[in-house]
Parts: C-alpha cells; sequence; structure tokens
C-alpha cells in the first residue's frame, strides 16, 4: 500500500471482549501510535492519532461483549494493516474499499476471508476474484431497486445476529453438534446478504 492510498473499511462485524480490547490498545501504543479511550453503558471508543488525522474506532457493547462498528477512513499504511491483520484474526466480515489514482479495488471479506474482489476504473468495472456462485447482474439489480431487497437484507441481518448469539450459547456449553449447525447456517446466511448487499 502506497503512503497515499487511502482505505475505508464498511460493514465491519468484529466482536471483542474487554480483555481483547485492552490488547489491542497495548499493540497500539507499542507500534508507537498516541492514542487515549474512553467508555460510557454503550460505548467503548478508542482515539487514534495518525499525524493530524484522529481514527476513532467504537466498539459498541453488545449482551457479552463488544461489536466494532462504524465506517472507518484511514490514510495510513500501518494502520491499514493493522486493520486488515485484525479482520482476519478476528475471522470477521467487512467491505474494503483501495482507492488509488482514479481506481477503486473493493474487497468483500467473510469470516476473515476474500470472498469477491472488484475493480472499478471510472465507469468500467471488473470482477477480479469471486468464491462461490455468483448472481447475474440482472438478478443483482433487480434486487437492488426492489423493496423485497432492502427487506431481505433486514431479515438476514436479524437471523444473523440470532445465529452468532445462539453460537456463543452452544461454544460456551460445549455442545459441538449443536456449534457445528450454527457455524454451517451462518455460513449460509452471511453469503447470502453478503450477495445481497453488495
Amino acid at each position: 500500500m502506497n503512503k497515499n492510498d487511502e482505505v475505508e473499511y464498511c460493514n465491519l462485524e468484529l466482536r471483542f471482549d474487554r480483555q481483547h480490547i485492552q490488547d489491542l490498545i497495548k499493540d497500539l501504543i507499542q507500534k508507537g501510535y498516541s492514542l487515549y479511550w474512553s467508555e460510557n453503558e454503550q460505548v467503548f471508543v478508542i482515539s487514534v492519532r495518525t499525524g493530524r488525522k484522529l481514527v476513532k474506532l467504537r466498539f459498541q457493547r453488545i449482551r457479552d461483549g463488544y461489536k466494532l462498528v462504524g465506517d472507518y477512513m484511514i490514510r495510513d499504511a500501518r494502520l491499514s494493516e493493522w486493520m486488515e491483520k485484525l479482520i482476519g484474526d478476528m475471522r470477521g466480515h467487512a467491505i474494503v474499499k483501495r482507492f488509488r489514482d482514479r481506481q477503486i479495488i473493493i474487497e468483500n471479506i467473510l469470516f476473515g476471508e476474500v470472498i469477491r474482489l472488484v475493480e472499478i476504473s471510472g465507469y468500467q468495472q471488473r470482477v477480479l476474484y469471486q468464491k462461490g456462485p455468483m448472481l447475474t447482474d440482472e438478478e443483482l439489480t433487480k434486487l437492488y431497486y426492489s423493496v423485497e431487497g432492502e427487506e431481505r437484507i433486514r431479515q438476514r441481518r436479524i437471523e444473523v445476529d440470532e445465529q452468532l448469539d445462539r453460537l456463543n450459547d452452544a461454544l460456551k456449553a460445549e455442545d459441538m453438534i449443536r456449534t457445528e449447525k450454527c457455524r454451517a447456517q451462518l455460513t449460509f446466511l452471511t453469503k447470502e446478504l453478503y450477495m445481497l448487499e453488495w
């Protein structure tokens, strides 16, 4: 990544416990970043200084931990590398947009793995990589302009959150059968959600 590149992280889905957030703070300090943090009943915020810019990472409280929320535009190469390593290590979901000159590279990441890579230059769009079945442009356009598509996205998001809660309960109970069923259902739901959102 060049120093002039901008990287935007959207639709992040990364979950943490409090100890992990404390480890993230230590890691950023060891990497030489100046930062401070604050929290209230709803959110834990880590503010990272990159030159004259301030990146505020917002961790929303959820039932048994925290979830990184929001969209982030990062112009610091080291912080971008750190964020991408974090997405991979946490097996998280994100849409990553890299802005270079007059070109945009968009990565759809699911469970820490790139499932779709698209290059946009001017009015041209090229799919560089696609994992799994691909919806046709006509199907995507129809869903994009229909109310049904928005409703399906909303419903799938709710189902993904519910399934994540079930998975968490199964992991705590060390129930491997329920855990595998939840993971299989999550894989199906998140793939569909990703295709709908893209």
